[in-house]
């Protein structure tokens, strides 16, 4: 039988460390140990894991004592200890040890109902480790058991039995990291995991429970069913989460915000947050104030909150996350205003401002926006120092409660593993355990600023909602919960049996909180009441009274142009350029003289310039920005020779903004959620995130619905987020083609966000400025190019970058104004095809108008143009995507509205198809032909005639 051996190693009891920090040594370098300590540790390697098989003690013995005398390392306690461990059954003792610190939580006391058990875990039995109650009271060395040297195995035994198979049972065995592990095994061990709390903690955790349990059958006998989704059963949130502030304080944090679903909200945001009660029964009774912004409003459990909060550390700023019903969604939201919060205060560790997210476990274990959040945890582009998990295990997913269902996986918490983080599963119905959790938690992510988890194992004493009938499907549960006393009854018994508290002063408890309800008074403690000094903090004004119409000059000089293009284009002397990139720098510093015609790279890595050297932070994220998918971008410059990287808009001048360009992992719904979550907390910069392809966004169509569309209208929340979505029909199959287009057209409405779509470069300079300089704050969808990026005739002119601006509509300076007949109006490549159409043709009839912001439509600008052509009998809507797709079924009531009595209008298009392209090339090159021939009237009137 084999057995592993990790650099936790449990066979030579106070050796134990030093083998442990020689392995560690030995796994990060192997020369860094001694010729034949190495050679010992490659005899155990297999396939890169270390083990032994069952020992043969003697030998181990023997070439351990041998290693130990020839080492150079100072290790004459090993042959000390070695002659004392002479009976195997000590070795047999610390293999036990180790097998509760493994094993220890699958026997813990973890769930208040005890709806599943295990009868037994075999490698925590003495017989699966030969030994016996006749070993009991025999006395063995302790190892790196915290406590005394030595002790009966009694003794031992009942130590593991407390620490790690009561209320509190631990994961933290699989985290590689070794001063991680020995810190938590000290910390659990050292207290047993068992608080010592003073007498006036133990009855301020209760009083926090009372008032949480309270606050729900306040408002249960209030407003009889009404959706509250109550915290019933999972009461120890308040405690846990009143200690997760106060101690967070004295670590030094400033701000802390949170993300979480519906279940207990209400009650957090009372009894936590400071949420006036008179405030939530006016949104109970529907007759809370309307949204400021005249928006939408949303439902009362998806209401974000702040407020400050005294500690003994300082002022806490605490924020709760507007959030939606798509469960999980909000995590990597909370990451990116999280991360902007830290960057505005240089905070780099995360010792400032916390994320703390708040789950549910059936959500925890099945939604993957959890794992991708996860996984950026640790990249340099995302992390923030460390995320505090809660989970709320109801052991329920709304009518979901067999684990053969639920998941694949022993416990919710599984996915935690794959960062290493350590899981503190914990029993609900001691809040005590709850906060002494927290604080360990706590104190873990400040030290080592990795992810932590806390799974608080609990119950839903109603259904998934009040107006639910549980019993119907959870019968034995349920009659379960409905003979089960509730936590503030079990801890109030408790500290009563102590003589710590009488009965009546928990009454009185109780008299004193419904009072203040009743009279809709502040009931969470500790809230700042008045304004003080914030440093760091965002003046929102500006944005919020922008004016929707706010004009801005995006022009730059000419010598502004030549000097930070001369910049972008001088690397390090040494740095050894790719040629194709050698290239492209050469053919930029000729487009900054003003010799060749500017391309896309050109002007948008220009207009990132131009911000940052005027104070206007920018940053860049998506899964090959840095170089861009179709070769064109460039900002990060790698050296052929050695693979080290030079960013030179990094490197404009020492008072610049900060620019930040990340190669995103490939994800699409976290890392949009996340960019999301930044600009909302930086407003001052540019954000931007690029999808690979744009229809590549589809992945992440939540954060798209939920919050970049419509945050505004439900939240008042502003964001200036810009997506670049590569849009452009060039026969490369259906997932290459179509951004869809009419998928955001379809969100527009109340001027909530700008959809864009740019077919020169000067056109995405001016339009990436605008989204900086003005105040208006509002998502920018660009149909970025693939094809165009190097088409010879979406080019531009210096002059268009130093003389012009944005322009919605671009009229087309070619045509006759009395010669046309038609005009055709286009949006993005599509205006290429018809121009060289109608060039080989030489047609002088037909007039071409590029629409480049179709949302908000620019009805004025375009019907300036078409009055340029007064003798025009018929205006196409001309696009490349098939007629039920693209902008068509968005811009025909809006140009209906344009067209004259004595015009008709027309569409040409691709025809109606429920993929977006075709796959086959000769398809799409006839599929083109034909729309552009109808467009121009060459075949007769457009197909579709209105």
């Amino acid at each position: 039988m084999m057995k592993r051996l990790r650099r936790d190693s449990y066979l030579f009891s106070q050796n134990a460390p030093f083998v442990e920090e020689l392995y560690a040594d030995y796994l990060k370098k192997p020369t860094s140990v001694p010729d034949d300590w190495q050679q010992f540790f490659q005899q155990l390697s297999v396939n890169g894991t270390v083990y032994v098989p069952e020992p043969d003690h003697r030998a181990i013995r023997d070439e351990f004592a041998r290693l130990s005398r020839e080492s150079r390392h100072p290790v004459s306690r090993y042959e000390s200890v070695l002659s004392q461990d002479a009976g195997s059954k000590q070795v047999q003792v610390l293999q036990l040890i180790n097998a509760y610190r493994f094993r220890g939580h699958q026997m813990a006391n973890l769930d208040p109902l005890v709806l599943r058990t295990v009868d037994h875990v075999p490698e925590l039995e003495l017989a699966y480790h030969k030994l016996s109650e006749h070993d009991l009271d025999t006395i063995f060395n302790t190892g790196s058991l915290a406590g005394p040297r030595q002790a009966s195995l009694r003794q031992i035994l009942d130590t593991l039995r407390v620490t790690y198979c009561g209320h509190v049972g631990v994961e933290y065995m699989h985290i590689t990291d070794t001063e991680e592990k020995r810190w938590i095994q000290q910390r659990l061990e050292s207290m047993r995991s068992t608080p010592d709390f003073s007498v006036q903690n133990r009855l301020q955790i209760l009083e926090r429970v009372v008032a949480a349990g309270e606050f729900e059958k306040y408002l249960h006998t209030r407003y009889v069913g009404q959706k509250r989704f109550s915290l019933e059963g999972a009461e120890s949130l308040i405690p846990m989460l009143d200690e997760l502030i106060q101690r967070a304080g004295e670590h030094g944090v400033i701000e802390i915000v949170m993300g979480m679903a519906h279940r207990g909200r209400l009650n957090v945001l009372t009894n936590i947050l400071g949420k006036a009660p008179s405030n939530l029964f006016q949104e109970f009774e529907g007759i809370a104030e309307p949204s400021a912004n005249g928006g939408s409003g949303d439902v009362k459990y998806h209401m974000g909150f702040s407020s400050d909060i005294h500690t003994s550390g300082g002022i806490v700023h605490l924020a709760l996350a507007f959030n939606p019903s798509h469960l999980e969604i909000i995590s990597p939201v909370v990451e990116g205003s999280v991360r902007a919060r830290q960057e505005r205060r240089n905070d780099t560790l995360g010792n400032l401002v916390l994320p703390v997210l708040v789950h549910g476990d059936a959500a925890f274990a099945g939604q993957g926006v959890v794992m991708e959040t996860f996984q950026m945890s640790e990249a340099r582009g995302f992390t923030t120092g460390g995320t505090v998990h809660i989970i709320i295990n109801n052991q329920i997913g709304f009518t979901t409660s067999n684990p053969l269902d639920a998941r694949s996986t022993v416990y919710c918490t599984e996915v935690a593993r794959m960062v290493q983080a350590p899981i503190f599963h914990v029993n609900g119905d001691n809040p005590e355990a709850v906060v002494f959790v927290m604080q360990l938690a706590l104190d873990y992510r400040m030290k080592f600023h990795n992810d932590v988890v806390v799974d608080m194992v609990c119950y839903r004493r109603h259904g998934h909602s009040e107006a639910d009938e549980p019993f119907a499907t959870q019968p034995v549960m349920y009659s379960k919960i409905k003979a089960h006393s509730r936590v503030s009854d079990l801890a109030s018994d408790c500290l009563n049996d102590q003589g710590l508290v009488k009965i009546d002063d928990v009454d009185q408890m109780v008299r004193v909180y419904r009072e203040k309800l009743d009279e809709g008074e502040l009931v969470a403690p500790n809230i700042v009441i008045g304004s003080f000094e914030k440093p760091y903090w965002v003046d929102w004004q500006p944005y919020i009274n922008a004016k929707k119409d706010e004009w801005v000059k995006t022009a730059i000089g000419r010598e502004d142009v030549s000097q930070l293009m001369q910049r972008l284009c001088t690397v390090p002397a040494g740095l050894s350029l790719h040629t194709q990139v050698e290239r492209i720098h050469k053919s930029r510093l000729q487009m900054a003289a003003g010799d060749v015609a500017m391309d896309w790279g050109f002007t948008e890595t220009l207009a990132y310039a131009s911000l940052l050297t005027k104070g206007y932070p920018v940053r860049v994220s998506g899964q090959d920005c840095g170089r861009g998918t179709f070769f064109h971008r460039h900002a990060i410059i790698h050296d052929q020779k050695d693979g080290h990287y030079y960013t030179p808009l990094k490197n404009l001048s020492k008072q610049q903004a900060e620019f930040t360009i990340f190669d995103s992992l490939l994800s699409e719904e976290a890392v949009l959620g996340f960019e999301y979550g930044y600009s909302t907390a930086a407003p001052y910069a540019l954000v931007i995130w690029e999808a690979q392809f744009g229809d590549f966004a589809n992945g992440a169509q939540v954060v798209i619905d939920q919050f970049i569309s419509s945050g505004e209208s439900k939240w008042a929340r502003l964001s200036g987020l810009v997506m670049f979505l590569p849009h452009g029909f060039d026969g490369q199959g259906p997932e290459h083609s179509s951004a869809r287009l009419e998928r955001y057209l379809q969100l527009c409405a109340e001027d909530n966000m700008q959809v864009c779509v740019p077919s020169i470069p000067s056109q995405m300079f001016h339009l990436l400025r605008r989204q900086a300089l003005r105040k208006l704050r509002k998502p920018l969808i660009v149909m970025s190019p693939k094809s165009l990026l190097r088409h010879k005739l979406s080019t531009s002119t210096l002059e268009q970058l130093c003389d012009g601006g944005f322009l919605p509509v671009i009229g087309d300076a070619s045509a006759e104004r009395r010669d046309v007949s038609r005009v055709v109006v286009c949006s993005g490549k599509v205006y290429f095809d018809l121009l060289d159409a109608r060039r080989e043709r030489k047609i002088d009839n037909v007039a071409l108008l590029r629409v480049e912001q179709i949302y908000p439509f620019p009805k004025a600008y375009l019907q300036t143009q078409l009055n340029d052509y007064p003798n025009t009998k018929q205006i196409v809507w001309c696009q490349e995507e098939p007629y039920n797709q693209g902008a068509w079924s968005f811009v025909q009531p809006l140009l209906a509205e344009l067209v004259s009595t004595e015009q008709s209008l027309h569409v040409a298009s691709r025809p109606p198809a429920a993929s977006p392209a075709v796959g086959y090339y000769q398809k799409h090159i006839e599929q083109l032909q034909a729309l552009v021939n109808e467009a121009l009237g060459e075949q007769g009137e457009a197909r579709h005639r209105l």
